[in-house]
Formats: C-alpha cells, sequence, structure tokens
C-alpha cells in the first residue's frame, strides 16, 4: 500500500497508467467493436480518415480497416512487449544473479559473455537472428527478448555485487542457508525493484524493435500488428501519409505509456525517491 500511495503521487505514473489501460482497453474490445478479420477487405483502397463513416479511419493500400487493424494490433504489440520482456528479463536476473553472487571467476566468465553480446548492435543481432530462424510472430517475440537480455544482467549484477555483504545476508549464511534459498529468498526480493522498472524500457524497446522490422518488410505478414500497418504504407508514404501515421502514433503513446509507468514505479519503489 506504501508503494502504491508512493505511485500515484507520481503525475507521470498515472498519466502513464491511464494511457496503459487505455491501449489494453482497445486491445480487449477489439473483438466486440470489430470483429471481422483485420486483414480482411474492408473498402476501397486508400481512403481517407472520415471519408466513409463506415470506415472512420479510413483504409490502407490493401483496402483494409485501419481503425479495426488498430484495435486489433494492439493485442499484438502488447504481446509482444510482454514476452519479450519476460524472455529478456529472465535471462538477465538469472545471469546477473549468478555473476554477482558469486564473483570471482564465475563472475568474470560470465560478464565477458556478456560482453560479447554487447558488442553487436541489438537490431543487427536480431537481424540475423530472424535472417536464420524465421519471421513467424513466436520466432521474433523470442528473439527480441534474447538481444535484450544484457542489461538487465548488468543491473541484477550490480544490485547483488551491493547486498551479497550485507548484515542479513551474511546473518542467514551464518545460520545455514543454502545458496539458492539464500539467493531467492533474501538477495533477490532486494535487488527487484530496479529491475521492474527497467522492465517497462525492455517492454517499450521491444514493439519499437518489432515495428523495425516490419518497415523492413522483415515482420510475420499473417499478423495484424501496428509495425506491419507501418510498413504497408511505407509505398505510399508521400500521398498517403496517415496508413502510417496513425499506427506509428498509436506506438507512439504506447511506448509514452510505458516510459511515464516505468517513471512511476521508480518514484515509488526506489526509497531515496520517496516523499518522506
Amino acid at each position: 500500500m506504501k508503494a502504491l500511495r508512493a505511485y500515484l503521487r507520481s503525475p507521470a505514473g498515472i498519466i502513464g497508467a491511464v494511457l496503459l489501460i487505455a491501449v489494453i482497453a482497445a486491445a480487449l474490445s477489439a473483438d466486440a467493436l470489430f470483429p471481422r478479420d483485420p486483414l480482411a477487405l474492408a473498402g476501397r483502397p486508400l481512403q481517407w480518415p472520415g471519408a466513409n463513416p463506415r470506415l472512420p479511419l479510413g483504409t490502407d493500400n490493401l483496402g483494409r480497416d485501419i481503425a479495426g487493424f488498430l484495435f486489433h494490433g494492439a493485442r499484438v504489440s502488447l504481446l509482444i512487449g510482454l514476452v519479450a520482456s519476460v524472455v529478456a528479463v529472465g535471462i538477465g536476473v538469472l545471469v546477473g544473479a549468478v555473476a554477482g553472487f558469486y564473483g570471482g571467476w564465475v563472475d568474470d566468465l560470465l560478464m565477458r559473455i556478456t560482453e560479447a553480446f554487447q558488442t553487436v548492435p541489438n537490431f543487427i543481432l536480431l537481424l540475423v537472428l530472424v535472417a536464420v530462424f524465421g519471421s513467424e510472430l513466436s520466432v521474433i517475440t523470442i528473439a527480441i527478448g534474447l538481444v535484450g537480455w544484457t542489461a538487465p544482467c548488468r543491473l541484477v549484477r550490480a544490485e547483488f555485487l551491493s547486498l551479497r555483504n550485507r548484515e542479513f545476508v551474511l546473518a542467514a549464511r551464518g545460520l545455514g542457508m543454502r545458496d539458492m534459498p539464500l539467493i531467492l529468498g533474501e538477495v533477490l526480493p532486494n535487488a527487484l525493484p530496479p529491475v521492474i522498472v527497467y522492465a517497462s524500457v525492455v517492454m517499450a524497446i521491444a514493439i519499437l524493435l518489432e515495428s523495425a522490422l516490419a518497415f523492413l518488410g522483415l515482420s510475420d505478414p499473417n499478423i495484424a500488428s501496428w509495425g506491419n500497418m507501418i510498413g504497408a504504407g511505407r509505398s505510399v508514404l508521400r500521398t498517403e501519409w496517415y496508413v502510417s501515421a496513425i499506427p506509428g502514433a498509436a506506438i507512439l503513446v504506447t511506448v509514452l505509456a510505458f516510459s511515464l509507468v516505468g517513471q512511476g514505479l521508480n518514484d515509488a519503489l526506489n526509497p531515496r525517491m520517496q516523499v518522506l
């Protein structure tokens, strides 16, 4: 409750939560408001927003309803962000916790592996994984998670390095607690707050990476995602710019929502940021 009250004192956190709830509501109401297949032909191609009352946001260059595509695309984008962040944070927590808790040669080995991943830009590595394993939605989502684990790993490692010699850890070790219960029960819960905050950043980055892939025509063409809509509008960007601008605005709002929620979580979970 204390953390919730601290979050509600953050204007950025409240704005982010409202925006995120709006995006989630759009995803949940997609079937009710737009029961048709979002990939199906809905009307004459390239109708501008407002030209047809039945299609309030117009149609793209394939004649698909942009409004329906937008609502159904919210599901895909949120799913990509959620699953990719779980994969990235899960790997990062595992590697960072082991490296920070044990130190020594274990830390050196795992950090060299981490640095090897960091030498290659995330998007370049993502392109390689998609080229090798395919562009299905599941492959893209896992690949985004695999290229994003290094930052959470270093964050968790730094937290474990600062916590492993604290009094409560030494006391638990003195009582005979084994390493695994000590890591999971004592150290990890105290290291999680900054990781939870960073998870919102990972979600935003995941949505942007999928959109970048789709813009290059490398995403799964059989799904209704915001990135695919932007990619479809690439060929008519100079004349019917709204085809790409509308999903681009949706991505902007969603990324902004995650960023503001992360700022609110930081205000709530970081004791140095809380108002006494």
